[in-house]
């Protein structure tokens, strides 16, 4: 840690744009932009917090996520191939010498949380002062010395747009948390598990580890969640511009509020199904045991619970084919496996439109767009959850300006963002 006025005299100096480039996997040129970043942040803090202007700070960052392959693979013990983005959630944070964290997101202002409440809290569900609650919690529950901090935060991970913003918060915590009271017992898995217990427990939010697993390990990883408690984390190299395409996420324009129920009913629907089996979760269970056991699971569950289950045992056979067509450099195939999914999640998942939204279909047009902008070129998909938010394409190079124009022409101004990939997941910068 230094003093602010230390890490702004190397940040504007050029003297950080190595560890910029490290980080982001950008180029030099494109370093001090992501430096300037952080200036911004702690000429932030320091501003929201006078009285601390003059503590030792550190510097974090953790990124958003793009989901690759595995649509709602995670939460049944699947697989699934993910990757850190180049937009984060970034900060500047000091101890206080008090028991509180006052954390200032900016555009979203102040939040306290009390370091004597550990419990989840009722009335905070789906709030941000949950995360951050259950975050310091998981680590005072392992036997860590959390104390009071102020923290200046900004984010550029665009909210409800299948990157997860949540995610990249949970991890972000979890890496301040780690540096400044844990000396960095926690590695990037371990963080993970407790942004997922957080989010479970106390945001109230069903989620699995895909997300916070993607934003805190960072890079390509194809994750097997065969073992929750220990899941297989491997990184692969993946140069999207040299291979001839960009990742575009794609804003449908449509809203994730009040879809919490939407997607709980994912896992509960899979997990009736795999109760039919006597388990917990479906990962196991075949392709030909489902359709050994159609009409019981039909009359038990229902014919949607039978299509999601049907999903998730052809999609995560597909999330490791991508990763195993990745690492053997045939770009192509995996191409058409990320396309098959998507049309599973269409067809058998059926997380495109709410039930019974006849009129509000934003992710089916924006998806129906895709194929015929792309017309039988690269791949695309329902990105995250589903239902509303964002699509995910990967777009041919030379066809990429025509692409994002058609698009932003039908759906909105700015509403294509291209990407890259990050090599870098949550970080102490």
């Amino acid at each position: 840690m230094k003093n602010a006025n230390t890490f702004l005299k190397e940040l504007q100096s050029g003297a950080l744009n190595g560890r910029m480039t490290a980080v982001y996997g950008c180029s030099a040129d494109g370093a001090q932009a992501y430096a300037d970043r952080f200036v911004k942040v702690i000429k932030g803090f320091t501003a929201t917090f006078p009285e601390n202007a003059q503590a030792p700070i550190g510097l974090y960052s953790a990124p958003g996520r793009t989901e690759i392959g595995g649509n709602h693979t995670d939460h049944q013990y699947g697989c699934v191939l993910a990757a850190s983005v180049n937009l984060d959630a970034i900060a500047a944070a000091a101890e206080n010498g008090t028991d509180r964290i006052r954390f200032y997101s900016e555009g979203y202002g102040m939040i306290e949380a009390d370091l004597s409440v550990l419990e989840p809290v009722e009335a905070e569900k789906e709030s941000t002062l949950a995360l951050i609650r259950g975050m310091a919690a998981l680590a005072v529950g392992k036997g860590y010395p959390v104390k009071g901090f102020d923290v200046y935060c900004t984010s550029n991970v665009l909210g409800g747009s299948g990157l997860s913003s949540s995610a990249a918060f949970e991890t972000l915590l979890g890496v301040i948390i780690n540096d400044m009271f844990c000396d960095n017992a926690f590695d990037a898995v371990e963080i993970a598990k407790m942004g997922q217990v957080t989010e479970n427990q106390y945001f109230g939010k069903p989620s699995g580890l895909m997300d916070q697993s993607a934003s805190s390990v960072g890079g390509v990883v194809a994750i097997d969640f065969g073992d929750p408690e220990n899941p297989k984390v491997e990184k692969i190299d993946l140069n999207l511009s040299g291979e001839g395409y960009a990742l575009c996420i794609i804003d449908s324009k449509s809203s994730h509020a009040d879809l919490t129920d939407a997607y709980a009913g994912i896992p509960r629907e899979m997990k009736a199904v795999a109760a039919v089996f006597g388990k917990t979760h479906l990962r196991g269970i075949t392709k030909e045991d489902l359709l050994a056991r159609t009409p019981a699971i039909r009359e038990a569950c229902g014919d949607r619970a039978f299509l999601r289950a049907l999903h998730f045992v052809l999609d995560n056979e597909r999330a490791q084919e991508e990763a195993a067509a990745l690492k053997s450099g045939d770009f192509d195939k995996f191409l058409k496996i990320v396309k098959a999914s998507g049309e599973s999640s269409y067809m058998y998942l059926q997380n495109i439109s709410v039930e019974g939204a006849v009129a509000n279909q934003a992710v089916g047009v924006a998806l129906s767009l895709c194929d015929i902008l792309l017309d039988g070129r690269g791949a695309f998909r329902v990105h995250g959850g589903g239902f509303a938010g964002t699509v995910q394409a990967f777009v041919p190079l030379d066809m990429l300006d025509t692409f994002k124009a058609a698009i932003e022409s039908a759906i909105a101004p700015g509403c294509c963002h291209v990407l890259s990939i990050r090599p870098v997941g949550g970080a102490v910068i």
